[in-house]
């Protein structure tokens, strides 16, 4: 597979390091807000799982597309209108790691000029090719890992 951000744990590691996160954390430790603008553990895990069916799609188009377009998508949003607080946290996690394992199996055995086809996100990151994405997703996961850690102990 494709390089990872520097010091990011490669996206096959985030499923368990999330699984592990939440394991023995109380359902109103889930749910509780470390500030008021902050999200609460739930919120983010909802998040991580909800993303990443998206970029299982935005994979899945790029491989099958030329240089598909992708709309902005806008987090804080989908965590209010599709009221993550209210979701238990350990079904999040499970539906992320099935999403995750989809993900990874479709990155798996991709020939070397797969790695560089694109799709372009319609705001300000432009065009992302499959290795960059992969990036980014290494990424996205280091930092909502640490979000999620901060957010355990009421930190925002």
């Amino acid at each position: 597979m494709a390089r990872c951000a520097k010091n990011a744990s490669p996206p096959y590691a985030t499923p368990a390091e999330l699984a592990a996160a939440i394991t023995t954390t109380p359902a109103t430790t889930l749910a509780r807000r470390p500030a008021a603008d902050a999200w609460a553990p739930v919120e983010v895990v909802c998040h991580l799982r909800d993303l990443e069916e998206s970029f299982h799609d935005r994979l899945t188009a790029i491989l099958a597309t030329d240089e598909p377009r992708f709309a902005t998508t806008n987090p804080n949003r989908w965590a209010e209108d599709r009221q993550y607080l209210r979701h238990d946290a350990h079904d999040a996690v499970r539906a992320f790691v099935r999403r995750r394992t989809e993900t990874l199996m479709l990155l798996r055995g991709l020939a070397a000029d797969a790695w560089s086809r694109a799709g372009w996100q319609l705001d300000s990151r432009g065009r992302r090719t499959v290795d960059e994405f992969l990036t980014l997703m290494a990424w996205h996961d280091e930092n909502h890992l640490a979000q999620l850690a901060r957010a355990l102990v009421g930190r925002a």
